[in-house]
C-alpha cells in the first residue's frame, strides 16, 4: 500500500515532522501548515490596499504609477518572503505608509528633490540601517528615545496620513483666512470619497477581512460611473517595472547636500529614524500577540528581523519604491493563528502573484484611495493612548510631536520638536546623566537645524 501519511517516529510513536514543519518549527509553536496558509491570506487581505495606495501617493511625486505598483508588489513579496525564511516571524513587509507620504509630499514636492535622487536617499538609509544593526549602534539610538515619543510619532504620522487623505478627497481645502476649510461635499470627488469612507467603515465594523481593499475597489467602480476615471491602461506586462527599477540617482544624492544645505541629512535621518522605530513598535505589538516574546520582554531573533528589513528597503529602492517596513496589519494574521515565518512567506507569494495585475493600478482615482488613507490614519492613533497625558514631562514632548507632524506637513519637524522638548524637560527636571550625551547631541543638532531653517526662510 502506498504511504500517504508522514512516517512514524519509532522513539515517540507519533508522526515525524515534515521538512516544512522542521524548518518553520510549526509543531513547536503549536500551529499547522493549513493555519499558517490561512493566516498568510488574512495578512495579505488586510494590507493589500498598499498596492493601490502607494502608487497613488508616489505618483504625485511624478513617478510612473504602473511602475510603482509593480515595484510595490515586488518589494512586498521580497521583504515578506525573506522575513519568513530568515527570521521565521509572521511579519509581512511592504512600502511604509507615512514614509511614502514624506517621500512624495515633503522630499519631492516641498524640497524640490527629484524622485530618482529621493530613491537614492532611501537606498542609503537602508544601507545605514544595515550597518547600524550589524554594529549594534541602533541600541544606543533606541535607548535615548522614551516610550511616549514612540507612541507620539506613530500618532502624528497617523494624523499626517489622515490629513493627506482628506485633502486628496477634496473634503478639506485650502482657505486664505483659516488656512484650511471644509470643501464642497457635493463635488464628485468628495462625494465618491465619502461613499468610500462609509463603505470601508461599515465593512471594518462588520469585521470583514480585506475591508480596505474591497472598499477601494467598490469606490473605484462608483468613481467610474461618476466620470472620475480616465481608463488608459498600459500593456499587460511586468515590464512596467522598468519605469522605476534601477532609476535611482546616487550621484545626485550628494548634490542635494550642496543645493539644500542640511537637506540630505534631514532626509536620511527621517527615512532611517522612522523606519527603525516603526519596526520596533510593530515588532513589539505583533510578537507579543503571537506569544513569541520571551519572559524578559525580548524579541527572539531581533537582529535577523532588523537586517531583513534593511535589506528589503535596499531592494525596494532598487525596484523603485519608498522605504519598506514591517506592517502592523501582520497582527491580523497572528490573530488568525499565524505563529511562524510561513505566514509571511504565503503573504509574500500572494504579493508576487499580484504583480501580474499591478500595472492597472493607475485606473484607481485619488477619491478611491483617500478613504483608505483616512481610515489607516485613524487606526494609527491607537499608540497615543500609551502616553501619560496627565504628566507634563511626557505630555508636552508627545503633543509637540503629534501636532507638528501634520501641521507643518513634515515628520522631521515633529521629531525635532519632540526630541528637543524631551531633552530640555529632562535637563530642567534634573534627570540628565552622563549617559544622556547622545540625546543632548541630537537636541543640539535639532536646535541648529531650527536656526538654519529660520535663516533660510
Amino acid at each position: 500500500m502506498t504511504q500517504t501519511t508522514r512516517p512514524i517516529d519509532p522513539g515517540t510513536g507519533v508522526s515525524a515532522p515534515s521538512g516544512l514543519d522542521r524548518y518553520f518549527r510549526l509543531s513547536e509553536r503549536g500551529t499547522s501548515t493549513r493555519t499558517e496558509v490561512l493566516a498568510g491570506f488574512t495578512t495579505f487581505l488586510t494590507m493589500a490596499y498598499i498596492v493601490l495606495v502607494n502608487p497613488a501617493i508616489l505618483g504625485q511625486a511624478g513617478m510612473p504609477v504602473a511602475a510603482v505598483a509593480a515595484a510595490t508588489c515586488f518589494a512586498a513579496a521580497f521583504g515578506s518572503i525573506l522575513m519568513g525564511m530568515v527570521a521565521n516571524t509572521p511579519l509581512a513587509l511592504a512600502p511604509g505608509m507615512g514614509l511614502n507620504a514624506y517621500f512624495s509630499f515633503t522630499v519631492v514636492q516641498q524640497m524640490g528633490v527629484p524622485w530618482p535622487v529621493a530613491l537614492g536617499c532611501v537606498l542609503i538609509s537602508g544601507v545605514a540601517f544595515l550597518i547600524l544593526t550589524l554594529t549594534g549602534v541602533r541600541q544606543m539610538i533606541v535607548a535615548v528615545i522614551p516610550a511616549h515619543l514612540f507612541a507620539a510619532v506613530a500618532g502624528g504620522i497617523g494624523l499626517f496620513i489622515g490629513f493627506i487623505g482628506l485633502k486628496n478627497a477634496g473634503i478639506i481645502v485650502a482657505n486664505p483666512a483659516t488656512f484650511v476649510a471644509l470643501g464642497d461635499l457635493k463635488a464628485p470627488g468628495a462625494a465618491v470619497a465619502l461613499f468610500g469612507l462609509l463603505a470601508i467603515g461599515a465593512l471594518s465594523v462588520w469585521n470583514v477581512r480585506g475591508a480596505m481593499l474591497i472598499g477601494i475597489v467598490a469606490t473605484t467602480l462608483v468613481g467610474w460611473f461618476a466620470g472620475l476615471v480616465v481608463v488608459s491602461p498600459e500593456p499587460y506586462s511586468l515590464t512596467a517595472l522598468t519605469g522605476t527599477a534601477f532609476q535611482l540617482d546616487l550621484a545626485g544624492v550628494f548634490g542635494v547636500g550642496g543645493k539644500h544645505g542640511l537637506g540630505l541629512l534631514e532626509i536620511l535621518f527621517v527615512f532611517l529614524f522612522v523606519d527603525l522605530f516603526d519596526n520596533i513598535g510593530t515588532l513589539v505589538a505583533v510578537t507579543k500577540r503571537a506569544g513569541l516574546m520571551d519572559a524578559a520582554g525580548r524579541i527572539p531573533g531581533l537582529n535577523r528581523i532588523l537586517m531583513t528589513d534593511a535589506v528589503a528597503t535596499i531592494v525596494g529602492a532598487l525596484a523603485g519604491t519608498s522605504t519598506v517596513t514591517s506592517y502592523v496589519e501582520s497582527a491580523a494574521g497572528v490573530q488568525a493563528g499565524g505563529r511562524t515565518g510561513l505566514t509571511a512567506v504565503v503573504t509574500g507569494v500572494l504579493f508576487l502573484l499580484t504583480m501580474f495585475v499591478a500595472p492597472y493600478a493607475q485606473i484607481v482615482p485619488l477619491a478611491a484611495t483617500a478613504p483608505a488613507l483616512i481610515i489607516v490614519g485613524g487606526l494609527m492613533l491607537l499608540p497615543i493612548t500609551e502616553v501619560a497625558w496627565e504628566d507634563p514631562y511626557s505630555a508636552i514632548p508627545a503633543f509637540l510631536t503629534v501636532a507638528m507632524i501634520p501641521l507643518t506637513f513634515s515628520i522631521a519637524n515633529g521629531l525635532a520638536f519632540g526630541i528637543t522638548a524631551h531633552a530640555v524637560l529632562k535637563l530642567v527636571r534634573g534627570r540628565i546623566t552622563t549617559a544622556d550625551w547622545f540625546l543632548l547631541l541630537l537636541a543640539a543638532l535639532f536646535v541648529v537645524r531650527f536656526f538654519w531653517m529660520s535663516a533660510a526662510a
